[in-house]
């Protein structure tokens, strides 16, 4: 098995980007223009919403400004993004209309914002997967003697068909041989709960033939016949006692038998009529950035050489000589520094980033003639910490920034200080009081955190201290803004102006919100400043009234603070925890859960639960409970209490309040966590808690929500003692286990688990992120070219030349020695790609089945 794996690619698709604004919504003329409805937005994967913005206010032309991300974890057709109308009245959204995106088509608008016509959204049209068909024809000899011809059309499977309100679909086909003065109908039977049915049914059709055929050598099919006939086949999915829904259609002519005995092939199903409509009225329009990326991920002894090149940076000298810089130079004109995500990911993963960071900001240092300019710019090394900072402190921002955040939203407020901002009925004394108050948990929060910071971090913080003291001794604040610049102008500062992406809250703000958390960032950033900045300074502020807002700190006090804390995150001291951690939130949504046969009486179905996970336990109650909020009326409190939201509606009102969970597991006790297959209980995306008592079996949404899932609750008890090396894929069913069909329940497991290593600090996938450092250099390679060539000269005229200017090169023979070596492994690696690129591996993957093709 093992050796089969080593054979194949891996596909690994990811999707980011913007809903960024709508216009125009819903149609032109009539009364149905939705100028008094809230909107939101969703995205689906074919027919699976993976993805839903908050619900905005009233408006034709709503502004959405929400970022999303996720990896892709399974194969799919089209992407979509529909725009729905949400009314108080109406017990279901009302479609508006919907951008659809083949996949095939993505690269067209890849890192682009592009304005979409809505397009309407029609049930019939709502379609995805495929059908598997053979058709032949058959000679017979009729009672009469006489010869007929007759058709005969196998349903052998289909694949990939949606969900329908979440669950597995209950499937069936209708054959048609459809004619000029003929429409004869068969059915195949349903099948339970699944998304890929296997029919493996056969049905036969009589064709009339023209009694001047005579001879079975003779046998012809006529033309005049073939032209008109054709078969279609419709997927459906059985309603019991409600409306059957259409899933899809394929139509295929029967005159493709003219040369084949026997047509076997696999057809995409297609909406009701192939789509065919006549103009829609004019729904509006979305604007979208869209950034789709597939990896083709080779096995991993294909990127040995690369991987050791990377790894080898922080020893080189210069490091400007290195390839991990090397890539940063090349790639800074076409995609920024984008490309040293993966570098600093890898080198990360094998603890090789401390002395790349130490090595690159030294350069950086030589290059900085002033001490108040120090690492204030966008460059190799601000963005290389940056993006360390975002990897490794996750959860620090979520320990420190989180409460504080969610207490700010719920609250709300006013806190505009700007006169020329300010509303009618506003009082600005009141207002800069709000923002005081707010300010001031904040910067409390961040100036007590110092235990919490990552260890890597402080690491980075004292060597920058120290580098920044060595290149400029004369002046002792700049010890104290070489890590301020960092922790509290590029980190917290920007955590707080935009808690959505780093995955503190939900949802873009509100604008009243996000004004807030504007003048909260720009004070935290002047604050955290105040600790290296000298005193003739202090008051160089550029608004007037923010310098007025300023006059409220305790500016000594504060220098003190944030020199304290600075002192504590850049010390040599090892620090530890006080041991009692704060208990938070990291992820909580609706869920179906397994009931786990606790009780003699009852049947193991599966129910509605809103799972939890903290940084201490997971555990599921009978519904979202909502604490109170102070302020707010008794009656408000009530409809909270009583009236379930969705989709995050008031997102983190319940704290730690409330109705007590119906299950607790303690994180200490989770052994591990893995997906569960589909067969097990005929359900798609599900997972497994293993745990010191029985397996808690959970379906997310959607299969981005099982992915989400899985990586919050193997983190968190990533470091768990006991943790296991095996685990049984499928459930324990009528005695045995489906998987490996053991009897004995408590038998080890059958597959290893995804994760066997205790003390792994991230869950970072090498291979991967040495192919996308492998598809930077493949699109730089002229510039590689020309870094080359720019070393040569060097090297023959003893100098710097005008081409040289878009690179750093200390030493040109030593950058020219690792270009080099840079060409032979990407060539070598090319061929690799060249020789297995048609091989793929597990979920994740792209199967190309042949699709109306004959087999």
């Amino acid at each position: 098995m093992a050796e089969e794996d080593d054979k194949k690619i891996r596909i690994l698709q990811s999707l980011r980007g913007k809903i960024c604004e709508a216009k125009n919504l819903g149609p032109s003329s009539g009364p149905n223009r939705l100028r008094d409805l809230c909107t939101f937005c969703t995205i689906s994967l074919d027919q699976e919403e993976v993805y839903r913005t908050k619900v905005y206010e009233k408006s034709v032309s709503p502004f959405y400004g929400e970022d999303f991300y996720f990896e892709i974890p399974r194969p799919f057709q089209c992407l979509s993004f529909y725009v729905y109308a949400k009314s108080m009245f109406q017990i279901r959204d009302l479609p508006v209309g919907k951008v659809a995106i083949r996949k095939e088509d993505l690269y067209k608008y890849c890192g682009k914002e592009n304005w979409f016509q809505l397009q309407p959204v029609d049930p019939h049209s709502e379609v995805q997967g495929k059908v598997h068909l053979e058709m032949k024809l058959n000679e017979l000899i009729t009672e009469n003697g006489s010869i007929c011809q007759q058709l005969v059309v196998q349903i052998i499977a289909c694949q990939g068909l949606p969900l329908i309100s979440g669950q597995n679909c209950d499937p069936y086909a209708t054959v048609t041989l459809v004619g000029p003065a003929r429409s004869d109908q068969k059915k195949t039977k349903v099948k339970k709960k699944t998304s890929d049915p296997q029919f493996e049914e056969t049905f036969h059709f009589e064709v009339t033939r023209s009694s001047s055929y005579k001879g079975r050598s003779h046998f012809h099919v006529e033309e005049e016949d073939i032209e008109k006939l054709e078969i279609k086949v419709e997927l459906w999915n059985n309603g019991n006692l409600a409306q059957d829904v259409f899933l899809g259609e394929t139509r295929v002519s029967v005159k493709i038998l003219r040369n084949d005995h026997i047509h076997r092939a696999w057809y995409l199903l297609q909406p009701k009529g192939n789509g065919t409509k006549s103009k829609p009225d004019d729904l509006g329009s979305l604007r979208l950035k869209v950034t789709y990326t597939e990896d083709n991920v080779l096995p991993s002894a294909c990127y040995t050489a690369l991987r050791n090149l990377m790894l080898k940076s922080p020893d080189v000298k210069p490091i400007s000589a290195s390839a991990a810089h090397v890539l940063g130079d090349i790639c800074r004109e076409s995609v920024g520094y984008e490309a040293l995500l993966p570098v600093v990911r890898l080198l990360l993963h094998h603890n090789r980033l401390l002395p790349f960071l130490t090595s690159v900001a030294a350069l950086e240092l030589e290059n900085t003639q002033e001490a108040n300019t120090i690492f204030r710019g966008n460059s190799l090394a601000t963005r290389c910490i940056d993006d360390m900072m975002k990897i490794v402190g996750r959860s620090y921002l979520t320990v420190t920034l989180k409460p504080v955040l969610n207490e700010i939203f719920e609250s709300n407020k006013t806190c505009e200080i700007d006169p020329v901002k300010l509303k009618e009925g506003d009082n600005v004394e009141v207002n800069k009081e709000n923002l005081q108050g707010y300010v001031q948990k904040v910067f409390t929060s961040i100036t007590q955190s110092s235990s919490s910071c990552s260890p890597l971090m402080c690491d980075v913080f004292r060597s920058l201290r120290q580098l920044a003291s060595k290149r400029f001794p004369a002046d002792p604040h700049v010890q104290y803004s070489a890590v301020s610049s960092f922790i509290f102008l590029r980190f917290f500062a920007v955590a707080v102006l935009s808690p959505h992406t780093f995955q503190l809250r939900a949802h873009h703000p509100e604008p009243e919100i996000s004004r807030t958390l504007t003048l909260i960032s720009k004070t935290i950033q002047s604050l955290g400043s105040w600790g290296s900045l000298s005193k003739n300074k202090l008051s160089s502020f550029k608004e007037t009234y923010m310098y007025d807002f300023f006059k409220l700190f305790q500016e000594d006090e504060c220098i003190e603070k944030v020199k304290k804390f600075l002192d504590e995150i850049s010390s040599n001291v090892s620090k530890e925890s006080s041991g009692v951690e704060d208990s938070f939130v990291l992820k909580e949504g609706e869920v179906h859960k397994r009931a786990q046969g606790r009780k003699r009486i009852g049947q193991k179905n599966f129910k509605k639960r809103w799972l939890r996970v903290t940084n201490q336990e997971l555990s599921y109650h009978k519904q979202k409970v909502y604490g109170t909020v102070t302020g707010l009326p008794v009656f408000i409190q009530n409809i909270l209490n009583c009236v379930p939201m969705t989709n995050g509606a008031f997102t983190g009102l319940e704290r730690h309040g409330g109705k007590e969970a119906l299950c607790v597991i303690p994180v200490k006790n989770i052994l591990s966590v893995e997906k569960l297959e589909e067969s097990a209980f005929n359900r798609k995306n599900m997972f497994q808690v293993i745990h010191s008592e029985k397996p808690l079996y959970v379906q997310a949404g959607n299969c981005v929500e099982t992915n989400s899932w899985i990586e919050v609750l193997s983190q968190v008890s990533r470091c768990n003692p006991g943790r296991l090396s095996t685990f049984h894929p499928s459930a324990y069913v009528g005695g045995f286990w489906l998987c490996c069909k053991e009897t004995n329940e408590s038998t080890p497991g059958c597959k290893p688990c995804t994760a066997t290593l205790a003390n792994i600090q991230l869950d970072i996938d090498c291979d991967r992120e040495t192919e996308r450092i492998f598809s930077f250099f493949s699109s730089s390679r002229s510039r590689l070219q020309k870094m080359e060539d720019a070393c040569a000269g060097m090297s023959v005229y003893l100098g710097q030349q005008e081409d040289c200017s878009a690179f750093t090169i200390q030493d040109p023979k030593e950058t020219f020695r690792t270009i080099k070596e840079l060409g032979e492994v990407l060539d070598d690696l090319q061929a690799h790609h060249d020789l297995k690129g048609a091989l793929t591996d597990e979920p994740g993957t792209i199967e190309n089945p042949i699709v109306g093709k004959t087999v």
